[in-house]
């Protein structure tokens, strides 16, 4: 995660709200958030790149972040006693971590890039400060993510996507 960014890696806010605008997928991020609000919410995230192969998410972990994808594909599978099985892929426009992100509970899944990414990424302290300043950017993130979980907890295949 802490990966320093290529030259030709170039990140803006509006990649990401673009992404999620034209996102197709069934768990896509319905944020309905202006082009202004998208550049305050950028001021609390925090954006790096991902190479093909890298891991985002580790089964296990109790990290909170919740990731926004803006471009590439990754996958999520789960282990248990040395057996991966595949569980889902997702893509641009779409969010992970967004059950952890609520719940503080461990990671259910790992999560793998499968192309190169560019992720953005919210800390439940970034969005607390994100929350006392601008609530209702806050707000539309909360509903818009608990709008995606309740479709992946929907859908028995893209359950497990919920991280």
């Amino acid at each position: 995660m802490n990966a320093p960014l290529p030259a030709a890696v170039q990140f803006d806010i509006h990649g990401l709200a673009k992404a999620i605008v034209d996102a197709q997928a069934s768990d896509a991020l319905p944020c309905q958030l202006s082009l202004p609000q998208w550049s305050v919410l950028g001021g609390f995230m925090q954006p790096f790149p991902l190479s093909a192969g890298q891991i985002l998410i580790e089964q296990g972990a109790r990290d909170g972040t919740v990731y926004f994808i803006e471009k590439g594909t990754l996958s999520a599978y789960s282990e248990d006693e040395g057996v991966t099985t595949p569980m889902t892929m997702v893509g641009p426009g779409t969010v992970l971590g967004e059950g952890t992100f609520f719940t503080r509970q461990r990671r259910r899944s790992t999560v793998k890039a499968c192309t190169p990414c560019k992720i953005w990424c919210l800390t439940p302290l970034r969005f607390k400060d994100l929350a006392a300043r601008h609530s209702p950017i806050a707000l539309e993130l909360t509903v818009a993510m608990g709008s995606v979980m309740a479709k992946r907890l929907s859908i028995a295949p893209k359950k497990v996507a919920v991280t």
